[in-house]
């Protein structure tokens, strides 16, 4: 979703979720992203939308500017007065006031659970026409109206396709007035939104780069995991289960009798642990259902049409729980797979008296990073 065309000199990625707000400032330095300033808002946040009694948004033409800004300006009213809006965007306000951010304009993550995602393979067409036919291909499959919802597409990568007679495209889909709910947010921190994207896309971009092996990207948010199969470079899959940092909180509280907020503590410093420290056998019950999420969610791609000889190769973990050296042994056990957490500064210069710091936080910008190299990578 893009509302102007001219690219600001620095680069802002903005990821609100379940468990606060993460920022990301880069600036492009020959040809690389640099960073620039950072910031982290820790606060349990409600980002959950009803988006089942959607306003009327009239479609408008992309080259059609002013039409758009009078559109956007009618979707925003109606979250004006919405609580959440005023806390969020005055929350956000602040976050980049004290990090000194130096744009006013932001890209966005919109959360997966609210995402409709989809591989489609259609005959050639004329380019002008595949908007209508890749809407009538998944207008059975959405939960909402097709008209509620801003798709967006992008062709798959595929040598074959020419000699087949057949191109894949990869489709995403997104509730007209989540996007309404995270642009009055924006608008509320005196902030541009620019982009929109899903994390998906930010994370792989973020922590796969150009790298065109089969992989999966674990995303463990605080109350929810999801699970990403990263193909040619696109996240061409994606589950979520609820289940996330907050149960290994949870369970860590009542095995070393402290409380919560302690034990997310000590899960985020993982230097007081040793591997022989953790009894890993305690977490297995409670991240089965991870385990075999992973195994279906592989299992389910490599039986889907031109991907039965494929090899997945790898699995990265994110999320701020990533770092917590239980998920990675049990992982690791369970397939026989290379199993790290990623690193989302790997493509990004800084200064080195930085790195203890930013490789601690790293799992949790994973997003804000992503959508910060959008324009730049």
């Amino acid at each position: 979703m893009v509302f102007g065309k001219k690219q600001p000199e620095s680069f802002l990625g903005v990821d609100i979720g379940a468990g606060g707000i993460k920022i990301v400032e880069l600036k492009k330095t020959k040809g690389r992203p640099q960073l620039w300033t950072y910031g982290v808002a820790n606060k349990q946040l409600d980002i959950h939308v009803d988006t089942q009694e959607m306003p009327e948004i009239q479609e408008v033409m992309e080259n059609n500017i002013e039409k758009k800004k009078e559109v956007l300006t009618n979707s925003l009213n109606q979250f004006a007065s919405d609580s959440r809006v005023i806390e969020y965007g005055g929350l956000l306000k602040e976050l980049i006031t004290q990090a000194k951010v130096t744009t006013n304009v932001a890209t966005a993550s919109l959360p997966v659970s609210y995402i409709f995602h989809a591989l489609v393979t259609l005959p050639p067409v004329e380019r002008r026409d595949l908007p209508h036919h890749i809407q009538a291909k998944i207008k059975k499959m959405i939960p909402q109206a097709i008209e509620d919802m801003q798709v967006v597409f992008q062709q798959v990568p595929d040598p074959l396709a020419e000699k087949q007679k057949y191109y894949k495209y990869l489709v995403t889909a997104a509730p007209k007035k989540l996007v309404s709910f995270y642009s009055a947010i924006f608008q509320h921190a005196g902030l541009q939104l620019k982009e929109l994207e899903t994390e998906a896309f930010a994370l792989t971009r973020s922590l796969v780069g150009l790298d065109t092996s089969v992989s999966m990207i674990v995303d463990i948010g605080a109350e929810r995991t999801n699970f990403f199969i990263v193909d040619q470079g696109l996240p061409m899959t994606h589950r979520s289960i609820q289940l996330g940092g907050r149960v290994i909180d949870k369970i860590l509280a009542e095995k070393l009798g402290i409380d919560e907020s302690q034990a997310k503590q000590i899960k985020q410093d993982v230097s007081l642990f040793q591997d022989d420290e953790l009894d890993a056998e305690l977490f297995r019950p409670v991240l089965r259902p991870v385990m075999k999420e992973i195994e279906y969610s592989f299992d389910l791609f490599l039986r889907q049409s031109g991907n039965e000889a494929k090899k997945p190769e790898k699995i990265i973990l994110t999320g701020g729980s990533a770092v917590f050296p239980v998920f990675t042994k049990l992982i690791e056990e369970s397939f026989p797979l290379r199993v790290f957490v990623g690193d989302p500064w790997a493509r990004v210069v800084y200064q080195q008296g930085l790195k203890k710091a930013l490789d601690a936080m790293g799992p949790r910008m994973s997003v804000s990073i992503g959508l910060a190299m959008r324009n730049i990578v």
